[in-house]
């Protein structure tokens, strides 16, 4: 599914999460139509998602990733791409707030959520949030 009007992002490091949702917001907030704004649940979910995915990528694997934001008519796209073959593996979450929602997060907030794997490897995660 092709992604319009994408942001591109390389991220590293332990700020990578927060940069990614100003970078984000910024994108979303300029792409979006002065006469079609985006729904604030929309908008907030994507930056959720957004924090879940980046979070995992840079977490759990040995590189850095990349986000890929898109807007389209009907929904926000979501892509990161990191450096690991392993696939996210839902986990009992931990109420103390030890992790472990992430993957649930984004399977039941997001729709259209799949992963492809590279030759080269590692892999990338889709995630769409519907407008």
């Amino acid at each position: 599914m092709p992604l319009q009007l994408v942001l591109h992002l390389d991220l590293h490091g332990r700020s990578a999460p927060t940069q990614a949702r100003r970078a984000a917001r910024a994108h979303l907030a300029g792409t979006a139509a002065d006469d079609d704004e985006l729904p604030p649940l929309a908008l907030d979910t994507a930056l959720l998602l957004i924090s879940e995915l980046v979070t995992n990528a840079v977490r759990h694997t040995s590189g850095g990733c990349m986000l890929e934001v898109g807007l389209a008519s009907d929904g926000i796209d979501i892509e990161v791409t990191d450096t690991s073959d392993a696939e996210p593996e839902a986990r009992g979450a931990d109420r103390r707030g030890e992790g472990g929602w992430g993957w649930h997060l984004v399977n039941r907030l997001g729709t259209d959520v799949g992963i492809r794997h590279h030759a080269a490897g590692g892999k990338t995660i889709h995630v769409r949030v519907p407008c």
